[in-house]
């Protein structure tokens, strides 16, 4: 039994409003803390829940945050507002928890006026997506900056992969002991085979056809862009289904518009669906793809990944980030090499990047018996290494590790 008395995640995503990896992790991170420890959840929206073991509230959005000011920086001014209201309420919790830079100033804040260990999970570094520069303009420059102080402050950090660890001892200044490796994981039972079809065929997908799927926000980081180019090369019996929306800015959504208008002349069943799909509705998509392709330039972990091999999908990834801890080439599916220019997340060749992309989704999708390898393995290797269970164990652990230290201020009584 835990000696913690209770414990607070701080967030941007959760539920009803998730839109990441991020925020799939920290509903069910919660979810399992919350069969052990008491858990009080400080998350953006207006989310009250008061279950026996499981306290969410919700912080509402700042008004001011977008009045007489650049329109770019109303995002990071409203995080940083909430942050402050999330961390001057009253916290009884033995640690407090934050994911993601949204939620990290409001981490470093309480960890002061409570005197309680911090703990920080790295989903994704700012300094490895430049491209922001386009969504936030100069305020990225503040949640950088907001980034580092809740990481370098920490009293541990927990990597979702190794290749994010390395990122983190390059980019900031942590000692290494601090600095902890648990993976995402996946809900077994929601992800997994489902015969239904409904979903595909009222949005216009032909269950009997083969298709190619690919599912997450528009962004440079996901790297769809890339794979919208592979179209013109991968075999046309299959079906290509983008499940899309969100884009960050203006301008990318217009470039995804008018690319994937280009590649669908003269192509039958290319097909864009741009709402965010229901949990069950993915499911069904995952279930019956005949290849899952996650395209993507900068992925500390690919919990999506996880989502497909759990569905019994084969995947084409691209090997970067943590993707090779999750995906095995040649057992449950294939990685493409992606090679980026110097300081930037742009692939040296994009047109080779496109066509190495539509050569493994061809070589996998085209042959039912590789697939189908490829999906079992996927669903066991889910099974054996990433459980929601194993790791919020593995949490609980870290913190117990952490109460009672020393915080760098003293426990108001």
């Amino acid at each position: 039994m835990s000696t913690l008395t209770k414990v607070a995640l701080f967030t941007n995503e959760y539920p009803p409003h998730v839109y990441g990896g991020a925020g799939v992790h920290v509903e069910y991170l919660s979810r399992e803390l919350a069969k052990l420890v008491p858990v009080e959840v400080r998350c953006f929206g207006d989310q009250d829940v008061a279950d026996p073991n499981l306290r969410v509230r919700g912080y509402p959005a700042w008004p001011e945050a977008k009045r007489q000011t650049d329109p770019r920086f109303s995002g990071a001014l409203d995080a940083f507002q909430r942050n402050l209201a999330m961390a001057k309420d009253t916290l009884d919790a033995d640690v407090v928890h934050c994911h993601t830079w949204y939620t990290d100033i409001a981490g470093f804040i309480a960890k002061k006026l409570w005197g309680v260990p911090l703990v920080v999970t790295i989903h994704s570094l700012e300094p490895l997506r430049p491209w922001k520069v386009e969504q936030l303009g100069n305020a990225y420059h503040l949640s950088s900056w907001i980034e580092q102080t809740g990481i370098e402050d920490a009293d541990a950090v927990i990597a979702v992969s190794r290749e994010t660890r390395n990122d983190v001892l390059r980019l900031f200044k942590v000692d290494p002991e601090k600095v902890h490796v648990i993976h995402n994981g996946i809900d077994l039972q929601q992800y997994r085979m489902n015969h239904a079809s409904e979903a595909l065929t009222s949005r216009g997908v032909d269950p009997a056809r083969p298709f190619v799927l690919f599912v997450g926000r528009i962004t440079r980081q996901k790297g769809i862009i890339h794979l919208v180019n592979a179209i013109p090369e991968i075999d046309p019996s299959l079906q290509i289904v983008l499940c899309a929306g969100a884009p960050d800015t203006k301008e990318i959504g217009e470039e995804m518009a008018a690319r994937v208008e280009e590649v669908s002349r003269g192509r039958s069943g290319v097909i864009w669906i741009r709402e965010m799909l229901p949990r069950e509705d993915v499911n069904q998509f995952y279930s019956h793809a005949a290849v899952f392709c996650c395209p993507s330039v900068y992925e500390p972990f690919g919990i999506i990944n996880l989502e497909a091999m759990a569905c019994e999908t084969a995947v084409v990834a691209s090997a970067v980030g943590g993707i090779p801890e999750v995906v095995v080439p040649g057992e449950t599916g294939l990685l493409v090499d992606l090679k980026l220019k110097d300081g930037s997340f742009e692939p040296v060749d994009s047109r080779q990047y496109s066509h190495d992309l539509a050569v493994a989704i061809n070589q996998v999708a085209l042959d039912p018996a590789l697939r189908e390898r490829f999906g079992q393995n996927g669903r066991k290797r889910v099974e054996n290494h990433f459980s929601w269970t194993a790791i919020a164990r593995r949490t609980l652990d870290l913190y117990q590790g952490l109460a009672g230290k020393p915080s760098g201020a003293s426990k108001v009584p």
